[in-house]
């Protein structure tokens, strides 16, 4: 039986239907089950054709998190130092006073450019998520908090080469007769695309995981291709060779639908496989093997991960990727191509979220990722930043250079306001701590970034105590700054989902809100995943309707960062880049940094926790329990040298800062290798800093993306003997 928001009562108890926040490709459709207004428990929506009935380790308790004693339910001042997490209880028209009065008087003194916002995806929710401040803070004249932290410069890459296309139904990997998960650990970050890789091997196909980590998924794999931090590139290229030298590819497609491939042709001859070898750390014969399986099986798909852009060439290599399924025509089929994000799908009215129209005339951009730069003032900054808005996003666990935000966040100059459910790492630096709401206790709409699905939230239970959404807090901060002369600013929540979406895009064809709301979900109008191969004939959403291996944008140097920057186009990347697809080397590997290596031999790579949402969840019993305390994994080679044996506590450190963990000594890595997986808080790391602590604030090659896995480090017993931890 199909269930749909009727409210179902069985003794009284209700059940909702309502849609994960996260920041996650699978967007589950959740049943939420209330009795008297109280969440008791949440499942996966059976009728979901995404999320058959399950959810993940993360939020499979999420009921725990919703009426969690450690709540933030009122509006608190800080009464202690910064830090201390010790506050006082105020009412909201104390905070929104404080705050009003604050604000105006840095605008006063300093400009309004001194405010800045800190936000990203702690929900996804359209109205609730990433763009929900952009309005308020474009109308105040802000600086504009640039939010690359993700998928940035594989979204550059994308746009260059394919454009702004879903390009591959993940439903129809069931067709895929050989499919590669490229720095993608399926299981724990996108595992309800699992069951469809599941089906197709059924069918025959091969699945093939490329990562310096066996991690669970390519335990579970047909073959592990263990590579070097940041060489993924390299490995792309070197496929090209060998397509292109032994004839592999189609010909035909490539005539019709590419633009480039002359000039590609001599771009990828220096890449032959004893090179690539060497570069990337995997044998001659297995690149070959890869290649030539790779062209052999289609329709082929390569799905790769938000980490394959996390170093100083991941932009390229996204380029180079999303070359490889018109050079062998994979595209021609369902389950064939290149999957990235289905976000371009969707029919968001981006424009009407963000108001670019609402821009002074020369704003200033400031790229979050150094925000800790931005606070010790390294970035000389005219105005320096006076006042930070934090919402959405928890920076000292999740940020580079930890130690340079924590040194910002203690300054008794600064006034910080921190929106938040919980009294995270970068709560307890506030000096206003306002409570905000779960998703379950406020109305919002879901797009996706993992399938083609539409997603509605409908509200399952009042606000616990005086928690407000994101959207309700705008409206309050709106009102203190004097804003309500606008009508845009006094929405309710009906007003703006009814104006987020693009209701008469072809997308949503016979779909209304009221239809959405009582089904939960609606599946964008595109062809069935038997049938939806999007470039069977080209029809790329490029400029010039081919795959180009020879990028326009490139040539033309029209970069755009969309969703990014509050609506501002302005201001993009002025640097000079290649329009065919390269490789560039890591900037911190001992192949590349041999100075720096000698000091930090050892490359340090922080994939996602299986049970943590980046920070989310890191202070849930449940979850802590499955994850265990921080941790990293070494190879018995490293760990053999240094004289360091499993569950023995160890720092790890480099200039930037340190962090302490639990060893296990494992072949599942690579020689030279570490792995630390993240989202873990102080409070579970002895207050001695996370992995954030050691990571750089430089950008990768396109998108001013994060390069969270370019890092060298070494690592130290913290005992003089061979102590283990306890």
């Amino acid at each position: 039986m199909s269930i749909k928001n009727s409210n179902i009562k069985t003794d009284d108890i209700k059940t909702i239907i309502g849609a994960c926040p996260h920041d996650c490709p699978d967007t589950c459709s959740m049943l939420i089950s209330v009795q008297s207004d109280k969440v008791l428990g949440v499942r996966g929506n059976p009728d979901h054709p995404f999320t058959r009935g399950r959810l993940c380790a993360k939020v499979i308790n999420y009921q725990d998190r919703v009426n969690s004693s450690q709540r933030i339910l009122h509006p608190m001042r800080r009464i202690g130092s910064k830090g201390s997490g010790q506050f006082r209880r105020i009412s909201w028209d104390e905070a929104l006073k404080e705050i009003g009065d604050c604000w105006n008087k840095i605008i006063d003194d300093d400009g309004p450019q001194a405010i800045l916002p800190y936000s990203y995806l702690g929900t996804q929710g359209i109205i609730n998520g990433l763009n929900v401040g952009d309005p308020f803070f474009n109308r105040l004249g802000a600086t504009i908090g640039e939010r690359t932290f993700c998928d940035s410069g594989a979204s550059t890459a994308i746009i260059m080469t394919i454009g702004d296309s879903a390009a591959v139904d993940p439903e129809s990997l069931v067709h895929s007769k050989y499919i590669i998960l490229w720095a993608c650990n399926i299981l724990s970050t996108n595992s309800h695309l699992w069951p469809f890789i599941a089906e197709a091997r059924k069918r025959g196909a091969k699945l093939v995981v490329i990562d310096p980590f066996r991690t669970r998924t390519a335990r579970k794999a047909d073959w592990h291709i263990p590579i070097l931090p940041g060489t993924d590139g390299a490995l792309a290229l070197g496929i090209m060779h060998i397509l292109i030298k032994e004839n592999l590819v189609d010909q035909d497609y490539i005539d019709k639908y590419t633009l480039g491939y002359d000039e590609l042709k001599i771009r990828v001859e220096d890449y032959d496989p004893e090179t690539v070898s060497v570069a990337t750390g995997i044998a001659a014969e297995d690149i070959c093997t890869l290649a030539r399986e790779y062209a052999g099986n289609n329709p082929a798909v390569i799905r790769i991960g938000v980490a394959i852009e996390r170093h100083a060439g991941g932009g390229q290599t996204v380029r180079a990727l999303a070359c490889l399924p018109a050079l062998t025509g994979a595209w021609r089929k369902p389950g064939g191509g290149i999957l990235q994000m289905t976000t371009w799908a969707h029919p968001v009215n981006w424009g009407q979220l963000m108001r670019p129209d609402m821009l002074p005339e020369s704003p200033r951009v400031l790229n979050l990722w150094r925000l800790g730069q931005a606070l010790v003032d390294e970035l000389s900054l005219d105005p320096p930043i006076k006042s930070l808005m934090i919402y959405n996003a928890n920076p000292v666990v999740t940020g580079a250079d930890q130690n340079k935000i924590i040194a910002g966040l203690q300054r008794e100059d600064l006034f910080t306001v921190v929106s938040e459910q919980f009294m995270t790492d970068t709560a307890r630096y506030a000096d206003i701590l306002l409570p905000a709401t779960t998703q379950l206790e406020q109305e919002d709409i879901m797009f996706s970034w993992g399938h083609l699905y539409m997603t509605y939230n409908n509200r399952a239970v009042s606000p616990l105590g005086e928690a407000i959404s994101n959207s309700e807090l705008f409206r309050r901060l709106a009102y203190v700054m004097g804003f309500d002369d606008d009508p845009y600013f006094k929405r309710s929540d009906d007003q703006m989902i009814e104006e987020a979406i693009i209701w008469e895009s072809p997308m949503l064809k016979d779909v209304d809100l009221e239809t959405l709301k009582e089904k939960g979900y609606v599946r964008l109008n595109i062809p069935g995943p038997d049938h939806y191969a999007p470039h069977a004939e080209g029809n790329f959403r490029t400029a010039s309707g081919k795959c180009e291996f020879k990028s326009s944008v490139a040539v033309s140097g029209n970069f755009v960062l969309p969703l990014l920057r509050q609506g501002y186009d302005g201001d993009q990347p002025k640097d000079t880049v290649d329009p065919l697809p390269h490789y560039i080397p890591p900037r911190e590997t001992p192949q590349t940094n041999k100075i720096l290596a000698k000091k930090y031999p050892l490359n340090l790579i922080s994939p996602k926790s299986h049970t943590f949402l980046n920070s989310s969840y890191g202070n849930m019993k449940r979850q802590l329990r499955s994850a265990g305390r921080q941790f990293i994994l070494i190879h018995p080679e490293d760990a053999k040298s240094r004289k360091i044996e499993t569950d023995q506590k160890v720092k790890i450190f480099n200039d930037r800062g340190s962090f302490i963990a639990s060893v296990t000594v494992t072949e599942d890595v690579m020689p030279g290798v570490l792995i630390a997986p993240s989202g873990y808080w102080l409070e579970q790391n002895q207050g001695k800093g996370t992995v954030q602590s050691v990571t750089s604030s430089q950008f990768s090659d396109l998108g001013r993306a994060p390069t969270f896995s370019d890092i060298l480090v070494e690592i130290k017993s913290t005992y003089s003997g061979n102590e283990k931890s306890k």
